[in-house]
């Protein structure tokens, strides 16, 4: 099957709200072949009238690659009709969302090189932001490999964007404290992020050239959890800073 194939089916499959089975059960695929079908997935959104405004890391905390058994990080663009403010109700047309902690920067000039460093990255920072992103994968039952889930955009389906975290706090050191429904169900400090969220907003201008007002979030901190009808997911980051997401109230 040819790439433009591959796009059509992960399309066709979340439009029917259905799930699939992994293209790499069926094909080779390389890391390379997996952005193609991504682009094509991406360029078909935006025909129908989305529009690319940021970038999401995949599997740059030890706890997702532990829990997703993938070893290296990927990226895939944000849209849009991605985009929730703080104590919003997920869209009630996902299959399997899950919900996972994140930073999240807000770019105040483009960004991108091969020699792009943290400190590079840092400097192109406008403002640091608690996020919860919502995955969902097309995938049933969130099996798959990396170049199935790069294909489809690393499951990203909402980010939910937080209050600012100021200027004075050490990303690297900010704890998080993750809860559904009033149980916590994860910790962590920013540095999981590859040691420092700024060094995963390098990692992925080293490959995607970003754009300023651009949002990169930087990759689940803790594993994800599931949201189901109802439920009610927040995070904590530091003493202040808290994003919340919740359920819908049913699932049609």
């Amino acid at each position: 099957m040819t790439a433009s194939q591959l796009a059509v089916e992960l399309l066709e499959a979340r439009r029917a709200r259905r799930t699939v089975a992994p293209l790499t059960g069926r094909i080779a695929l390389t890391m390379d072949d997996a952005y193609r079908i991504q682009s094509l997935v991406t360029a078909a959104r935006v025909t129908r009238g989305e529009r690319v405004v940021g970038w999401k890391l995949g599997y740059t905390s030890a706890a997702m690659r532990e829990q997703m058994g993938v070893e290296q990080p990927n990226f895939g663009p944000l849209t849009d009709a991605m985009l929730l403010e703080n104590g919003s109700v997920a869209a009630d047309h996902l299959t399997q969302p899950r919900v996972e902690p994140e930073i999240g920067f807000f770019l105040a000039r483009p960004l991108g090189g091969a020699d792009i460093t943290r400190h590079d990255a840092l400097a192109a920072v406008e403002v640091a932001v608690a996020c919860l992103e919502v995955v969902d994968s097309v995938y049933t039952g969130y099996r798959f490999q990396v170049e199935d889930n790069t294909a489809d955009g690393s499951s990203a389906a909402q980010v939910v964007v937080g209050p600012v975290l100021g200027g004075d706090v050490d990303l690297a050191d900010v704890e998080v404290v993750f809860a559904r429904n009033g149980e916590r169900v994860g910790t962590a400090r920013g540095a999981a992020a590859m040691g420092h969220p700024a060094e995963s907003l390098a990692w992925l201008a080293r490959r995607q050239p970003l754009e300023a007002r651009q949002l990169v979030i930087t990759g689940g901190l803790t594993a994800a959890v599931p949201l189901g009808p109802g439920d009610v997911c927040s995070a904590l980051f530091g003493e202040s800073a808290g994003v919340t997401v919740r359920g819908p109230a049913i699932r049609l």
